[in-house]
Formats: C-alpha cells, structure tokens, sequence
C-alpha cells in the first residue's frame, strides 16, 4: 500500500479526532486536512489525517446512541 493512502474513515464516515478527543461524521477532505462536522450537526472542523482514527466501538456505540436521542428530542 502507498503511504499517501487514506487509512482513516472515508467520507460519511465516523472518526475521532485525537487533537481535541471528539467524534464526527467525515465529510470531505480540503487541502490536506480532514473536514469533520459533529455528530449533531454544527460546524464542521478541519483536523489533521494523522489525527484522525477510527472510533473504538464504545465511541461509535456512543456516538450513534447521541444521534439517536438528538433525533426523539427532534420527532425525527
């Protein structure tokens, strides 16, 4: 494999921002840097690849767990 291969989360995606310990949806790369929007939507950040992993799967569990409950409080 290349080095310059993308080996984190792909666009859509749940990562884990390690600079700042928060969880997102990927939503692009520009300019080198990852484009992560918070989970319940907001504004997007931009991280640097090799801080972002994937989420271990309590964070993801986690994560999908606050998506769920953002979206009762919503009637969606």
């Amino acid at each position: 494999m290349a080095s310059n291969q993308q080996t984190g989360p792909g666009s859509g995606g749940l990562a884990k921002d390690t600079a700042g310990e928060r969880i997102g949806v990927v939503t692009g790369e520009v300019g080198g840097r990852v484009q992560i929007r918070p989970i319940r939507g907001g504004t997007e950040w931009d991280a640097t690849p090799d801080n972002v992993v994937t989420p271990s799967a309590r964070e993801e569990l986690s994560a999908r767990l606050a998506i769920r409950n953002a979206n009762s409080r919503t009637g969606l």
